[in-house]
């Protein structure tokens, strides 16, 4: 066994280094205490290459990329080893070096765009001062700032130049930001969580750009995120982080075919797969939390939470181990890494048939119009939608489709147009939730995507869950204490969290209150909006399996929005594709995922990043989606359709939704037949829909065998089942 110190590993760069961080420690003083938050930090970007660093919530990204830039808050101080840029030393500059290095070298794209943006000032001021900065005059510096916005593919560069921040879409907000950090054509570009918030094809759009502008510029990249699969996409290499320490290193597709540290194997097995469903298996999780910064527990870092530690891993710090010549682990037991033993149960016990059972919510010609500016912007147009008990409906389609809208039109949050028909169990609901019963109220229930503005944070989360004890269930005195505690337990906390407030709690913690609070009145009807967008991987299983769990045992029927395709595909038993406020596609989640599908459904799952280094061919998506206060004639969707019909079809004629085949809706002139035909010739002629157990063992197997276990890095996925699965 072979212990090497990381530089001394074989990283395959160049000579010349971009960044060169080595042996870093981050300080931070807390209440008159110093608290060691990054502990022998080291890592190398070379020239026009690519690092990433994955890993939890506040096991030190962030931190990490605030030290390089030396931006560290006021408390916190780099209180070891060096980091050097372009073979400067960061750590020793004065104000006048420190600041020509962020000017000039240095650019960051954050994870909210809008908050890199003044609302207050035009765009085009904003990006022209970069080059203002860099000696242009008025004149050229917005004439640099068109050219700018069109290198990142803004076609119409004059009109976002005029706007505000606010006038703009997330997506385009991003690609602004990315402008302006490739102004100065920085050495080092650093992107903190730059995809989070959006949908799958302006993330496609996104990382497009990056990895373009990258090769144009032969520019170094620091790659921040909890996604997986965007990392395996963007970066030559990765980090593993955990609690303040890189715990593995080495090349990105490497370690994610063979990881070979007891932490990355978790958070691999974490993702839900091609064909990982809820019906057929749970995702496994990693026991236990995060230490708390400044915490230095004896020996490894991650023992508590390790399936394979031993006496050895709680006594016997492990330095880093070399793997290979370009792989190094901090594991004593690195070799046994690949066979960690799972934490979750793989098989589940089934709940009661659904079969032949009336729909336990009816939406017939449900639309909703909005008045804006004298201006009639139609959100939602005429949905028909069935949902079962024990049933879960994905709805599905970049930002601004109609998806929460529709959600909050069925909770009775945004009444719906004269004529919208909701029925609960085939009683019809009033239009808005005070006009609804309270058994109607408590039969219907909403998770929204941010736990922090939807509890209340002077309340302990005693009082607000036992709060909708009272008010939805009626309970009292002994029977709601009783009730309580059962319900903290099902979404498996304890009673010690019982007095804690909000702040007390970790992101994910917070959001089973929030599923708590939202079960508390025995609901029929769970509404999910976005409830694992900003949630790390091991935080998002646990969600996961807790909402699979508690509607297995409740047959709850639940609403499940996000534009992660992957957590869409595990969870849902229908889907519906959304598009300007129109269904466009709609029937059961294999049938959908596993095609054919509507061009629009095609679009976005050829977005998706695969984990497993697959690389689909891209549908492109022309120019933005089209206003909905002046929706294109016909096809709404014929603007940027990449199969648009040359008979004129598509622009003069709006095609129904219709049953394409028996359980499968779709809104589409081109018949089904040729839709299949398309996709045999674009996935070969022996694609074929994936069955139940590949559903249940999927491609994900190949690696992680029927027992959660890998195979090892020689194993390949199966050929028709990765050509027939087409999201991850």
């Amino acid at each position: 066994m072979t212990v090497a110190a990381p530089s001394e590993v074989d990283t395959g760069m160049a000579t010349a280094l971009t960044l060169d961080v080595r042996d870093l420690d981050v300080t931070y003083k807390v209440r008159g205490k110093d608290r060691l938050t990054l502990r022998d930090v080291s890592f190398q970007i070379g020239r026009q290459e690519s690092f990433g660093l994955v890993g939890e919530s506040g096991c030190g990204k962030s931190t990490t990329a605030l030290a390089i830039t030396r931006y560290l808050p006021r408390n916190g101080r780099i209180s070891a080893g060096s980091i050097e840029i372009n073979g400067q030393d960061v750590a020793s500059m004065d104000k006048e070096a420190l600041r020509r290095l962020r000017a000039r070298t240095i650019s960051v794209v954050y994870q909210e765009p809008g908050r890199a943006l003044n609302p207050s000032i035009r765009v085009g001021r904003q990006v022209s001062e970069a080059f203002v900065l860099a000696g242009c005059d008025k004149a050229e510096a917005l004439e640099r700032s068109a050219d700018a916005l069109r290198r990142v593919q803004i076609s119409d560069a004059a009109r976002v130049l005029r706007s505000y921040p606010h006038q703009l879409s997330g997506g385009m907000l991003q690609r602004v930001v990315i402008a302006m950090a490739l102004a100065s054509d920085p050495s080092l570009l650093i992107l903190d969580e730059p995809t989070t918030a959006l949908d799958a094809t302006v993330e496609a759009e996104v990382l497009d750009i990056v990895a373009s502008l990258r090769q144009e510029f032969q520019t170094s990249v620091l790659f921040i995120s909890h996604n997986l699969a965007v990392i395996a996409k963007m970066c030559d290499r990765v980090g593993v982080m955990y609690a303040g320490e890189i715990v593995e290193q080495g090349p990105a597709q490497e370690i994610f075919d063979n990881p070979r540290h007891p932490y990355t194997v978790g958070l691999l097995r974490c993702v839900p797969r091609r064909g990982h469903r809820k019906d057929y298996g749970r995702l496994d999780t990693i026991p236990g939390f995060l230490p708390a910064p400044g915490e230095i527990p004896a020996g490894c870092v991650f023992a508590p939470r390790c399936e394979l530690a031993q006496a050895r891993c709680r006594e016997e710090t492990p330095p880093m181990y070399e793997v290979s010549s370009t792989r190094i682990s901090r594991c004593h037991f690195h070799e046994q890494a690949p066979n960690l033993p799972r934490v979750t149960p793989e098989d589940v016990a089934l709940g009661a048939s659904k079969e032949g059972t009336e729909p336990v919510i009816q939406l017939r010609g449900v639309s909703k119009t909005f008045t804006s500016r004298g201006q009639r912007v139609q959100a939602v147009v005429g949905v028909d939608l069935d949902l079962r008990p024990g049933e879960t409906l994905g709805l599905v389609g970049e930002s601004g489709c109609g998806k929460t809208t529709l959600a909050r039109v069925l909770v009775g949050l945004t009444s719906p147009d004269e004529g919208s028909v909701i029925e609960l169990k085939g009683e019809a609901l009033a239009a808005d939730c005070p006009k609804r019963s309270r058994e109607q109220l408590r039969s219907m229930q909403i998770v929204f995507q941010n736990p922090d503005s939807a509890l209340n944070r002077r309340h302990s989360v005693r009082h607000i869950i036992g709060r909708a004890l009272s008010k939805l269930a009626g309970l009292s005195g002994e029977e709601r204490e009783a009730r309580l505690v059962e319900i903290v337990h099902s979404v498996r906390m304890e009673e010690r969290h019982l007095p804690m407030r909000p702040a007390q709690l970790s992101g994910g913690l917070k959001q089973r209150v929030a599923i708590a609070r939202a079960f508390a009145g025995s609901p029929r009807v769970l509404v999910c909006d976005e409830p694992t967008s900003a949630l790390d991987v091991s935080v998002q299983a646990a969600i996961l399996n807790l909402l699979a769990d508690l509607q297995n045992r409740e047959q709850v029927s639940y609403v499940f929005i996000s534009h992660d395709l992957g957590v869409v595909r595990y969870l849902a038993d229908q889907i519906a594709v959304l598009y300007l406020g129109r269904v466009m596609q709609y029937g059961p989640a294999e049938t959908v995922f596993n095609g054919p599908h509507h061009p629009y459904t095609e679009a976005l799952l050829s977005a998706v990043p695969s984990l497993d280094g697959t690389v689909r061919d891209r549908i492109r998506l022309t120019g933005e989606i089209p206003s909905p206060a002046n929706p294109p004639t016909g096809c709404v969707f014929h603007t940027r359709c990449p199969r648009r019909l040359s008979s004129g079809i598509c622009e003069s004629t709006e095609p129904p939704l219709v049953e394409a085949e028996p359980g499968h809706m779709m809104r589409c002139h081109i018949p089904i037949s040729e839709l299949r035909e398309i996709r045999a010739q674009a996935n070969g002629p022996e694609a074929q829909p994936n069955g139940p157990e590949a559903q249940r063992y999927g491609p994900e197997a190949q690696r992680y065998g029927p027992e959660g276990q890998p195979n090892g890095p020689g194993a390949q996925p199966n050929q028709p089942e990765a050509q027939a699965s087409q999201a991850t």
